[in-house]
C-alpha cells in the first residue's frame, strides 16, 4: 500500500498571530467565535466533536506549515537489526536500506579551508577569531594519536600537519575524506577530497562501516528532513570514529536539509527534525567517483524510485 502525502499550508499570520485567526479562515467567522469561546462547555456532543476535528485540523496546519501528513503508512522493507539503538531496514533485494536519526553532526572534513594553522589553541565552541571552519582540536590536531587520519601531514616534517602553499586558501590545512578522487595522485592537493561545502555527503561512522552489507564509499542515497520536508540526494565520503552516532553529514548536506550556514565547530545552524536516510549500497561499483552534483543527484533519484521511494519505508518505525 502506497503512502499517501498531503501537503497542508498555512500563513504564518493566521497561525502566530491568533487561534481565532487561523480556526476563521476555516470555520467561518461566525462559528470560529462560537467555537473559540464555548467548545470545552457546549453541552451538544454532535457539536463540540465538529468544532474538535476542526481544531484538528487547525492544528495540522499550524504544525506542519510546509511539511508532510501522513495519511497511510507501509513499510515494505525489511528488519535488519539496529545501530546503537537506530532501526535499519533493507530491501528484500538488498539494494537499498534505510533509517531514521535525529541525531546530527555537521563536518567539515575535505573542504580546504576546514583547517587553519592559526585556530590552534582555541577553544572550539568559546574560541574568537577562527579562520577555518572546524576547530583543528577536532581534528585531533596537534596532540592526538589519530590527527593524521584527518589532516594531510607534511612529507617533509610527519610530526606536523602539510599546509597549503599555494593557491586560494593558501596557509590552510589540508583536510582528508576517505573516499578520494583517484584521478589525482597528488594527496596534499584538496581536490583529492570531498569537499565538504560543495558536495552533499553523509559519514558512516567506523564500526557501522564494517558492519557487512552497509556498502562502500562512493555509494549514493538520499534523504529527507520529515519535519521540513527538505530532501537531498548525497554521496557517502568520509568514515568516522568506530563508535559514533549515524546522522554526521557535511556542511552542504546540512544546509540542503534544512540548516543555515551550519556549524561544525558549535553545531548551531544544524537541521532540526528527524531525518529519513536511504542508502544504495555496493551503488558506487557501478557509478565511479568521482560526479559532480548534478550527476549524483540524477543517480540517486533513479536509485530511489527503483526501491519504492521513501513511501516504501514510512510505516517502518
Amino acid at each position: 500500500m502506497k503512502v499517501i502525502l498531503i501537503m497542508v499550508k498555512v500563513s504564518e499570520f493566521l497561525c502566530l498571530t491568533s487561534p481565532l485567526n487561523a480556526l476563521t479562515a476555516v470555520a467561518g467567522r461566525s462559528q470560529a467565535r462560537a467555537a473559540y469561546g464555548s467548545v470545552r462547555t457546549h453541552t451538544n456532543p454532535i457539536y463540540r466533536k465538529s468544532v474538535l476535528k476542526k481544531f484538528t485540523y487547525i492544528l495540522l496546519l499550524c504544525i506542519f506549515p510546509s511539511g508532510y501528513v501522513i495519511a497511510d503508512k507501509s513499510c515494505e522493507f525489511q528488519r535488519w537489526g539496529s545501530y546503537k539503538g537506530t532501526s535499519l531496514y533493507r530491501s528484500a533485494d538488498k539494494t537499498a536500506y534505510a533509517f531514521k536519526s535525529a541525531h546530527v553532526r555537521v563536518d567539515a572534513d575535505g573542504a580546504p579551508n576546514a583547517y587553519h594553522p592559526d585556530d590552534v589553541g582555541l577553544h572550539c565552541t568559546r574560541g574568537e577569531g577562527f579562520k577555518g571552519l572546524d576547530c583543528p582540536a577536532n581534528a585531533g590536531y596537534p596532540d592526538k594519536d589519530w590527527w593524521s587520519s584527518v589532516l594531510v601531514p607534511n612529507p617533509l616534517a610527519p610530526e606536523s600537519a602539510f599546509i597549503q602553499p599555494t593557491g586560494t586558501y593558501k596557509g590552510y590545512f589540508v583536510s582528508q575524506t576517505s573516499l578520494r578522487d583517484p584521478n589525482i595522485s597528488d594527496s596534499k592537493n584538496p581536490k583529492h577530497y570531498v569537499d565538504a561545502t560543495s558536495i552533499p555527503y553523509i559519514v558512516f561512522p567506523g564500526k557501522f562501516y564494517k558492519r557487512s552489507g552497509t556498502g562502500l564509499m562512493g555509494d549514493l542515497g538520499y534523504a529527507i528532513n520529515l519535519r521540513t520536508g527538505e530532501k537531498s540526494a548525497f554521496v557517502a565520503a568520509d568514515v568516522g570514529p568506530p563508535n559514533a552516532e549515524l546522522g554526521e553529514m557535511s556542511i552542504y548536506l546540512g544546509e540542503k536539509l534544512g540548516g543555515t550556514s551550519p556549524n561544525p565547530r558549535t553545531g548551531t545552524g544544524s537541521p532540526e527534525g528527524e531525518i529519513l536516510y536511504m542508502v544504495f549500497p555496493y551503488s558506487s561499483r557501478q557509478h565511479k567517483w568521482p560526479l559532480n552534483e548534478s550527476e549524483i543527484v540524477q543517480l540517486a533519484e533513479s536509485l530511489l524510485a527503483d526501491a519504492g521511494g521513501f513511501d516504501a519505508v514510512s510505516g517502518c518505525e
